[in-house]
């Protein structure tokens, strides 16, 4: 702009960065998208009905009555200098072929399993690991409870040495930005070790 202070520049726009909130059925993955996000979270969750018996595994679920029919998303910003915008998958596997789509983009991925049921997250932790996309497991212990060390998760799911498990709650913010610091983190050392993930950049 004329006569402007030529020592005065612009900040730099943020980078963005798309990551993934995957998970079995039922997990917490629309609750931690909408904790974590700065934004009114999209969602488009619809009721279950009568149609989806002997289809939805309501196993250890019973309190579950709406379910994710596309995906959740939502918006984070890390510091001054990255913004991560947040897709959350459907849990069902009628809906799965969506994740093909959803993971077009994406950077890393959180895996959320339910510590009552981790089985519930096999397929979702194998999605990752077939696509080598850089994942982190997030447990969320419902209504705060944490039975189970990461160690002994990890080894339960046989997760490798090196994949973050990281205890959460769903319903608190600071507990789900922590899983989303832990997963920058874990993309930032893939990309100094030659990881291939490259530096955080814009989403899209």
């Amino acid at each position: 702009m004329a006569g402007s202070d030529p020592a005065i520049r612009e900040a730099p726009a943020p980078d963005s960065v798309k990551i993934l909130i995957a998970g079995g059925f039922g997990v917490g993955k629309t609750t931690m998208v909408g904790s974590v996000s700065e934004i009114a979270p999209l969602r488009t969750e619809e009721p279950l009905t009568s149609a989806g018996l002997g289809v939805d595994d309501l196993d250890g679920i019973p309190e579950k009555h709406a379910t994710t029919v596309a995906l959740d998303f939502g918006r984070i910003t890390l510091g001054r200098e990255l913004v991560l915008y947040l897709f959350g998958t459907p849990g069902q596997q009628r809906f799965w072929f969506m994740w093909n789509d959803l993971a077009i983009g994406a950077l890393g991925a959180v895996v959320l399993i339910d510590v009552r049921r981790p089985e519930s997250s096999f397929a979702a932790i194998d999605f990752f690991e077939r696509r080598d996309i850089p994942f982190v497991v997030g447990v969320n212990g419902f209504h705060g409870r944490h039975p189970y060390t990461p160690e002994e998760i990890r080894d339960s799911l046989a997760l490798p040495a090196g994949t973050p498990v990281l205890l959460c709650d769903a319903r608190d913010r600071a507990s789900c930005r922590d899983v989303l610091i832990g997963l920058v983190d874990e993309l930032i050392a893939g990309s100094a070790h030659g990881g291939g993930t490259g530096r955080p950049g814009r989403a899209g």
